[in-house]
């Protein structure tokens, strides 16, 4: 299965999936966090909440029973909280308090601390509704206790604590209970202090700290993600730089430095090997082109000189004739198999001028058919190419729509990402499908259009697409309703 919405280049790719798992380990990290920021904020109002309750009952503790209602009313609490005096503690429609939040709020209570005279007859802890409430009611010190049954009818809520008689008289009391005054205490309680306050969910995400806190991170470690991965691929791109710039000049392409991690050692090392093989086997087929190149001159040389002496006039222009088509296969040939690149300056040049040039030379050629060739694009494009070798790719390819076409109408488009092109049609017959590709085979003439007598040694096309490919180019054919259109790209 393709990925068509991924980044095209290694490095982007690299980065978007490490900044993807990255993202989701801050996530999963922060969301841990999160967690434990909301106990902890939870414990911290739990125990916010006791010291606060203590502090009330200390106040209506210490105060006259007749004043005790007033000074309730006066209590400063939260705005979710609510003070009452009631003649029982609220049971009916809420529940036992859970340990670990019971644990907290006794242990809040006794931090803050109840002086042993206004030692509360009983405490209850419950918790009630959505969002949770809590409730604290404490039995004020006055007259007999009696303990208040459950609920669900059962046996009184609550046990004698172990440390009631202790100084503190909070020890040991089960969540949800009643504390059980000792024997000697039996005045009853006429009224009960019950304080209630809301706890709200917590939202910690909700802070600009949480966000702040994800975006530095994200930054921080895209930075670092980044910086690594174009570290780790800069062979990878200096690998791809010598290959293309290999395929280019395979004469005067430099090795590749091998240094680096092992790997990347192997691969260099491995790649000048095949760069020294591909470039012997490029000189050797030069040097054997050349040498035979040479050593075909001489004997046709003599030929020529022994034609001259022939008798028959009609014999000998024949034979003249096969000798001058013989010599120019020889020298297509030499300059096929002799990479005039490899020596040739790469230089800035008018690519719109040379058009112009190839055009105006070609119509001084044949002045009958000068009607049928024309320019048309921009007057000027600059682009890095070898001057001489691009000028031969381009006159071969305009002289063969010339010649076998009857026309040359040549355009040059404005660069596109970098490229580019230009468009060659002709009013030709074109060339069937199954012969695209086979046309640029070296000697491959079309027996339709090519022939002996219009001269052409079938090297034409081949040789343009190698100079245009050791730019960087290409060349496609396509076949139009009247014609062949030559597309040529070249990089800007």
């Amino acid at each position: 299965m393709r990925f068509y919405l991924l980044p095209r280049s290694l490095a982007r790719r690299t980065i978007l999936f490490l900044l993807v798992g990255f993202a989701l380990i801050q996530l999963l990290g922060l969301l841990v966090h999160t967690f434990n920021q909301i106990k902890l904020q939870r414990l911290v109002e739990e125990q916010e909440f006791a010291t606060r309750v203590a502090i009330i009952y200390r106040h209506i503790a210490l105060a006259q029973p007749a004043d005790r209602a007033m000074v309730a009313a006066r209590e400063p609490v939260p705005k979710d909280d609510t003070v009452s005096l009631t003649l029982a503690p609220p049971i009916k429609g809420t529940l036992p308090m859970p340990l670990p939040m019971a644990e907290a709020v006794r242990a809040g209570i006794f931090t803050y601390g109840i002086p042993p005279n206004i030692r509360p007859r009983g405490i209850v802890l419950r918790v009630a509704g959505r969002p949770l409430r809590l409730i604290v009611s404490f039995g004020l010190p006055d007259g007999l206790f009696l303990p208040l049954p459950p609920p669900d009818g059962g046996p009184p809520e609550g046990m004698a604590p172990p440390g009631m008689n202790g100084p503190d008289g909070f020890g040991g009391m089960p969540p949800g209970g009643l504390m059980l005054p000792s024997p000697d205490e039996l005045l009853p309680p006429l009224m009960w202090l019950t304080v209630t306050t809301q706890l709200h969910p917590p939202a910690p995400w909700r802070s600009p700290g949480f966000a702040t806190a994800f975006i530095v991170m994200m930054l921080l470690g895209g930075l670092m993600i980044t910086l690594a991965v174009r570290q780790l691929l800069v062979p990878v791109k200096t690998l791809a730089a010598a290959a293309e710039l290999f395929g280019r000049d395979v004469v005067n392409a430099k090795p590749l430095p091998e240094e680096g991690p092992s790997e990347i050692v192997t691969a260099a090392r491995a790649f000048n090997t095949m760069a020294a093989r591909i470039r012997r086997f490029v000189e050797d087929r030069t040097f054997l082109l050349t040498a035979i190149g040479h050593d075909l001159r001489t004997p046709i040389t003599r030929l020529k000189l022994r034609a001259e002496y022939m008798e028959d006039d009609e014999q000998r222009a024949k034979m003249l004739a096969d000798l001058d088509e013989m010599e120019a296969m020889v020298a297509a040939t030499l300059a096929f198999g002799k990479d005039i690149t490899t020596t040739e300056p790469v230089t800035r040049l008018d690519l719109a001028s040379l058009l112009r040039t190839i055009v105006d030379e070609v119509a001084d050629m044949d002045p009958d058919h000068a009607g049928a060739l024309d320019y048309s694009g921009p007057p000027h494009m600059p682009v890095n190419a070898r001057r001489l070798s691009l000028k031969r790719a381009l006159s071969n390819l305009i002289t063969n729509a010339m010649k076998y076409g009857d026309a040359a109408r040549v355009t040059l488009h404005v660069p596109v990402k970098g490229v580019v092109r230009i468009d060659i049609d002709d009013d030709g017959p074109g060339i069937p499908a199954e012969e695209m590709d086979r046309v640029f085979e070296p000697f491959r003439r079309l027996e339709t259009s090519r022939n002996r007598e219009t001269g052409g040694s079938g090297l034409g096309l081949a040789i343009a697409r190698n100079i245009l490919r050791a730019h960087g180019g290409d060349i496609v054919l396509a076949n139009r309703n009247e014609g062949l259109r030559v597309t040529v790209t070249l990089p800007v």
